[in-house]
């Protein structure tokens, strides 16, 4: 396909061409994912151990990926990365694609954008925390930046009231009492002291010598501080969370340091996630695309899709409710958060399937998110189908029991140890239900015509 038919293809609204390879990129991306740092270095500033104390009681929020990549419905900013798994349109070079993407810009123009909408969605989902994209790789900002036109507040959505669009999704978020996150890109391929037009682009690196041209590299970092002072400055109100992604620039190579000490005067406490960077900055974990094999007892985050893809793809398969809450029980019992991916379409709203879908999660966690918000991990923690989990107090333990896709719950659940010195009452119901203690091992009968869903319990000790 030649960047003619692209262009048309993507007027029409994205043909079958352009899904394929989507798909198939979609399906490379996989491998080249951010995994969980080795080590972690625990806060010291009590103001940050106590927001991360408060983060950890949410369990469960929303990464929010939205930008040029959604005009034509493919996968955000990677296929203008020149590396040798990128697949592209046949027919185009890389020059012209790039050229095409860039001029993304001058078409995106979300006449339909509305935060309250995705912060609807997301509070009806039982989401608790957002992180939204203010700038990925592609350097395309989702704030009005002064530091460059390369920003949706600059294009055809300029005369909008809602071009800053950055501030209106933390305000809509706000008023629904979401804790309010930044992601933040610290590579931009669009930067010219990033990627210099004097050279070529072989990979996502800085594409020349940074010994060569200290001079070019200290207008990126001063661009980048520059940028991230906006964001953390307090004309976007105060910011929970700074997540800076891009893990191959480590946040001291653009001065981070310096940056937080000027953001947590505006916003006490803020965390900072400098992925996969071990030390002082990364202040929780980011497994991306996965849930660790083991329980973890310091902050850490799974960041999975709803779709395959972060951000909006057309005919994309979403996962059912029932298995994000399956995967949401077994990240809680292993200690972690949940930061589920949710695309907006280029027009500027979440789509419907998206909405019923995350609705059905919100369904069962207002009946059973007692056994998930504000819970710790206990030692205990999986039998099988089942994920336990513990109150703050260590009072009271919470049984999962995980339905897997295309099973039926039985008649009896039994685990072993966790035994109860009280009653086990199911939340779906707030009625006891039978127990039985033998040698060990703990049988709950269940109720008839209880339905077929994951359901949860509640252990006095």
């Amino acid at each position: 396909m030649n960047i003619k038919r692209l262009l048309t293809t993507l007027a029409l609204g994205a043909g079958a061409s352009l899904l394929l390879c989507t798909s198939a990129f979609a399906q490379e991306e996989n491998s080249y994912v951010h995994a969980q740092s080795d080590g972690y270095e625990w806060p010291t500033d009590p103001q940050v151990l106590s927001k991360l104390d408060s983060w950890q009681d949410l369990k469960f929020g929303a990464l929010i990926h939205w930008g040029l990549y959604a005009v034509p419905g493919i996968v955000e900013s990677w296929s203008i990365c020149n590396e040798d798994w990128i697949t592209r349109p046949n027919g185009s070079t890389y020059e012209e694609y790039k050229k095409w993407y860039w001029d993304l810009s001058k078409v995106f123009n979300p006449v339909d954008f509305d935060p309250g909408q995705w912060a609807q969605a997301a509070k009806d989902a039982g989401m608790k925390y957002v992180i939204f994209t203010t700038k990925h790789h592609d350097g395309f900002c989702m704030f009005d930046s002064k530091y460059t036109d390369f920003s949706i507040a600059k294009g055809p959505f300029a005369r909008n009231p809602k071009r800053d669009v950055a501030k209106h999704v933390f305000d809509a978020f706000r008023e629904q009492d979401f804790m309010v996150g930044a992601y933040f890109s610290k590579p931009d391929w669009h930067c010219e002291w990033f990627w210099n037009p004097y050279y070529a682009t072989p990979n996502r690196m800085p594409n020349y010598k940074v010994k060569q041209h200290p001079d070019w590299w200290e207008n990126y970092v001063t661009f980048t501080q520059n940028q991230l002072g906006e964001i953390t400055g307090g004309d976007y109100g105060k910011i929970d969370i700074l997540w800076l992604d891009g893990g191959w620039i480590a946040g001291e190579q653009v001065g981070l340091d310096s940056v937080l000490e000027k953001a947590r005067k505006v916003s006490p406490g803020l965390i900072s996630v400098d992925r996969t960077i071990k030390g002082k900055n990364e202040n929780y974990q980011t497994p991306e695309r996965m849930v660790p094999a083991q329980q973890i007892d310091h902050p850490w985050e799974s960041c999975l899709t709803l779709s395959n893809d972060w951000g909006w793809v057309p005919y994309a398969k979403y996962k059912s409710a029932r298995r994000v809450v399956n995967t949401l029980a077994e990240i809680t019992a292993k200690g972690g958060c949940l930061v589920l991916g949710v695309g907006p379409t280029a027009s500027g709203i979440v789509e419907q399937r998206e909405v019923d879908i995350l609705r059905q999660i919100g369904d069962w966690l207002r009946v059973n998110g007692e056994a998930i918000y504000g819970t710790r991990i206990t030692p205990n923690y999986n039998q099988g189908n089942l994920w336990f989990t513990s109150s703050k107090d260590h009072k009271t333990l919470y049984a999962i029991y995980a339905l897997p896709e295309g099973e039926t719950l039985p008649a009896q659940i039994t685990w072993e140890g966790n035994i109860p010195s009280g009653k086990v009452v199911l939340l779906s119901t707030g009625k006891a239900l039978p127990t039985t203690v033998k040698d060990g091992k703990v049988t709950v009968t269940l109720p008839k015509n209880i339905g077929q869903d994951s359901l949860a319990m509640k252990i006095v000790l």
